[in-house]
């Protein structure tokens, strides 16, 4: 989701990447609170996924930042399209998930190698 509403299209001949989130938000206002709501939704699966509160905190700031930048019409929409709070906070999921499941599977090992002794 957060791939189609920040990345979905290419502008041609660069490497600048634009999605959904460019189309919506260019409707004044109800555009840019739309699109809130919609990255709200990932920043509540992050919660349910456990992620701590300050990686939370800095999700919903990134989700701020974008509403607020967003609504300076055409400036705005200019931002939204290489700030990509979306993408943003994809990465913060991404990077705890990564971590947790490293730690997972290194306590695991240091589990087992105790256990063969």
């Amino acid at each position: 989701m957060a791939w189609a509403l920040d990345a979905l299209g290419r502008v041609p001949g660069t490497r600048l990447r634009f999605g959904l989130n460019s189309f919506i938000g260019l409707a004044p206002v109800a555009g840019d609170a739309v699109m809130a709501l919609i990255s709200l939704y990932i920043v509540a699966e992050a919660a349910r996924l456990g992620l701590p509160r300050r990686k939370i905190v800095r999700m919903l700031a990134n989700v701020g930042i974008e509403a607020a930048a967003g609504s300076v019409p055409i400036l705005g929409d200019i931002f939204d399209t290489f700030w990509k709070a979306n993408l943003r906070n994809v990465a913060i999921i991404d990077a705890y998930l990564a971590q947790t499941e490293r730690r997972s599977r290194d306590s695991g090992e240091a589990r087992s190698r105790y256990r063969r002794k």
